[in-house]
C-alpha cells in the first residue's frame, strides 16, 4: 500500500482573522522583506486573490508576482495589500536587546 503524500498549503488553514493576524505577526518577527511579501501572498490566496487584485488596482498576475517572495514590491503596494486584507502596520519601540 503506497503512502499518499499531499503538499501542505498554509493558505488552506488561515480560516479566521486571528489565524491571519498570528501568521503575519510571525512573518514580521522574521524581519525578511521578501518573506513578509510572500506571507502576504499566502494570506491573499486564502482570502481571494482576484478580489484583492481589483481592490488594490493591480492585475492578478502582477499581484502574484509581487507577493511571491521573488518579486520586489514597492512599499506602497505592501501597504495597499495590507489595507485591503484588513491589516495595518503599526510601529512599536523595539526592545533594547533587539534595537539596531
Amino acid at each position: 500500500m503506497a503512502l499518499e503524500i499531499r503538499r501542505f498549503d498554509i493558505a488552506e488553514h488561515l480560516n479566521s482573522d486571528e489565524d491571519i493576524e498570528e501568521f503575519m505577526i510571525a512573518a514580521f518577527e522574521d524581519g525578511d522583506p521578501a518573506f513578509i511579501a510572500k506571507c502576504l501572498g499566502i494570506v491573499a490566496r486564502a482570502q481571494n486573490m482576484s478580489k484583492l487584485a481589483r481592490d488594490v488596482g493591480m492585475s492578478r498576475a502582477a499581484l502574484y508576482k509581487a507577493l511571491s517572495g521573488e518579486g520586489n514590491p514597492e512599499f506602497a503596494t505592501i501597504l495597499k495589500v495590507m489595507k485591503a486584507l484588513g491589516l495595518e502596520l503599526t510601529p512599536v519601540l523595539a526592545k533594547a536587546e533587539n534595537a539596531a
